[in-house]
């Protein structure tokens, strides 16, 4: 969350949540929820409010796996741009036509395997 400084004391901002709920733990089970919510990327608040209220819980390595989907589909559009481009400009030359036209396939099933992945990640 981002905060603001306001003279001494710091203001959040986001919707402002004005009611306290205690939580007894035993130092234990303090530092494992301390530890679960670190490694996803979260205060302690919010992923017991999260886990109370049965909101999915992402973690840093979630987003990253989309991050990284997402940078590999660019990556294959930007191959099979070049080769479409080359196909243009030099068909026949340096390659069999049905050489180059499986490689076309296998980069459209590719993407669509990188597409379902992702999704899969994102739900």
């Amino acid at each position: 969350m981002a905060k603001q400084e306001t003279g001494t004391k710091e203001k959040r901002a986001g919707r402002p949540r004005r009611e306290r709920i205690e939580v007894w733990a035993t130092g234990e089970e303090k530092a494992a929820i301390t530890e679960s919510a670190e490694a996803v990327g979260m205060t302690a608040s919010a992923y017991l409010r999260a886990l109370a209220l049965n909101t999915p819980i992402r973690s840093k390595a979630d987003y990253q796996a989309i991050a990284d989907l997402v940078k590999v589909t660019g990556d294959l559009g930007r191959v099979a741009g070049l080769l479409k481009l080359w196909l243009a400009e030099k068909r026949g030359q340096g390659a069999y036509p049905s050489d180059v036209e499986a490689m076309m396939l296998d980069f459209r099933k590719l993407q669509h395997e990188v597409r379902q992945a992702t999704a899969l990640v994102m739900k």
